[in-house]
């Protein structure tokens, strides 16, 4: 990796008055939870049409809970590195706060404060009839499906399906991090999902510069800066140049 790549990305982050990330899949890789688009991922086991949507969860949930007890354990995952460098630059006030399509909760587990949930999370679950929440480890010692334990309706996990549409306050609080952002650092992510992989376009479309880390650049037409290589070796180089 040159090292006027690393200086560029420094000195953008040192400028920046208002700098946000967006991560994906990538970021978490390195704590053992397989990318579900990648080659062993959860999507190269199950069809994501047969097993991905709230239609399917809904006409069949033992099915489709069979396949969601195989994120049960690996969600229980630690922090890597690259999660912690995060949430450093978060408390040395270079970055205002993440937005992130992982369900794994990871980032708050590092130590991040201000995080919004895209795609919602896989540690919590609720009634789909009086609306209760219980916590991972009700569903992981219950019977599957799990039940509400009020009134004995289904119980879904806390995470927006294909055919679900993004909660309102979701894209509020996404919108109003990224209202002043004039840099957003993309880490982990190909941007092939929307609505989230129009959020670097949002940001470069008025201005604000773009510093991708992915193992295979997705957005050279716009990011300012590539840096190419494993996330947590990247953000650990970033991090120490920026101490």
């Amino acid at each position: 990796m040159p090292e006027d790549l690393f200086d560029k990305a420094v000195a953008l982050l040192r400028k920046s008055r208002n700098a946000v990330a967006l991560t994906g899949a990538g970021v978490s890789t390195e704590s053992g939870i397989p990318d579900f688009r990648g080659k062993n991922g959860l999507w190269s086991r199950y069809d994501p049409i047969e097993y991905g949507t709230l239609g399917a969860f809904m006409a069949d949930p033992k099915k489709v809970w069979r396949m969601l007890t195989s994120l049960l354990d690996v969600i229980d995952a630690e922090p890597n590195s690259g999660h912690k460098a995060l949430a450093a630059l978060e408390q040395q006030g270079l970055l205002s706060g993440i937005i992130t399509q992982n369900i794994d909760s990871l980032h708050q587990k590092a130590g991040s404060k201000n995080v919004v949930e895209f795609h919602g999370a896989f540690n919590t679950f609720s009634c789909l009839s009086c609306g209760d929440s219980y916590d991972l480890a009700f569903v992981k010692n219950a019977s599957l499906p799990p039940h509400c334990a009020s009134c004995a309706a289904l119980l879904k996990p806390d995470i927006i399906f294909y055919d679900e549409r993004i909660p309102d306050k979701t894209l509020y609080q996404t919108e109003k991090m990224l209202a002043s952002a004039d840099l957003l650092l993309v880490a982990g992510t190909s941007c092939q999902v929307q609505p989230a992989a129009g959020i670097p376009f949002i940001v470069h479309n008025r201005g604000g510069r773009i510093i991708e880390i992915n193992r295979e650049p997705a957005l050279n037409d716009i990011a300012a800066v590539s840096l190419e290589g494993n996330f947590t070796t990247v953000m650990e180089k970033l991090v120490a140049r920026l101490a």
